[in-house]
């Protein structure tokens, strides 16, 4: 996706992306977030937003329409923390997924959840893991990740779990995400999982929790998938500082006027 072309409407996205962050300043803010998507009143969307998600946006329209139709955006990485630094606005927590998501799965004990994302035998582990461990006595719904779209709907509306985690990637999950929300008449919260079903499964570790806590867990990642994540990491990343100064420097502060 980073190799399409640069639409000259990426300001515009990153700053609609910024605004459109949900910022949790606090433990008891965090708890309350929890809260509130334990019992939702309607199909709820949550997405994360990261250095890679934020570049992806800057040159798929597509894309960018979907994660930002999300009726939750949280910050993921230490990326979206040097850009709203940048901007001179708080960071608040960092709610990456792979920590925030198995939080709000147990919140559902003895509820249906739907897994739908990676393959066997990873997604058998991680149904296993939360049915266990996780979400005690919860029945979980399970299909894979390369699945049509109408798929995912169909099992969604025969199943209606409360809960639907979707392990399946950008840009995949953003899409489906929006479809089941359309399609669905009765509330659950669908999550926008990235690698979660994987790190759940045991295909993918977790970085030691030195690197979790300096931000440096991408390192981790790419140590282990170089191949696969060089485009993401190793060039995403300096693309995306080098997007982020530019925004930064055109976004006036108080009393400024913009940057030409």
């Amino acid at each position: 996706m980073m190799g399409e072309a640069l639409s000259p409407e990426w300001r515009t996205r990153w700053h609609h992306l910024v605004k459109a962050l949900t910022r949790v300043q606090s433990e008891r803010g965090e708890k309350q977030l929890l809260d509130s998507l334990a019992h939702p009143l309607e199909p709820v969307v949550v997405g994360f937003v990261n250095a890679h998600a934020m570049n992806s946006a800057a040159v798929s329209q597509t894309f960018y329409n979907a994660l930002s139709s999300a009726d939750i955006l949280l910050r993921d990485g230490i990326g979206l923390k040097i850009l709203l630094r940048l901007l001179n606005q708080p960071p608040g927590l960092n709610l990456n997924g792979t920590d925030l998501i198995p939080k709000i799965l147990a919140r559902y004990p003895g509820r249906k959840i739907a897994l739908f994302g990676t393959q066997d035998p990873y997604l058998s582990t991680a149904r296993e893991v939360i049915e266990t461990r996780i979400a005690p006595a919860s029945h979980c719904v399970t299909a894979h990740g390369f699945l049509e779209p109408t798929e995912y709907l169909k099992l969604a509306a025969q199943h209606k779990p409360a809960l639907i985690v979707l392990g399946m990637g950008m840009p995949k999950q953003e899409d489906v995400a929006v479809m089941l929300r359309a399609a669905l008449g009765y509330p659950c919260v669908i999550v926008c999982g990235g690698a979660i079903l994987d790190f759940l499964g045991n295909k993918t570790t977790r970085a030691p929790a030195w690197m979790r806590k300096t931000g440096m867990e991408w390192a981790y990642r790419l140590a282990l998938e170089p191949k696969r994540l060089f485009r993401r990491y190793v060039m995403g990343n300096p693309l995306f500082l080098s997007r982020a100064v530019r925004l930064a420097t055109r976004t006036p502060r108080p009393g400024e006027s913009a940057k030409a």
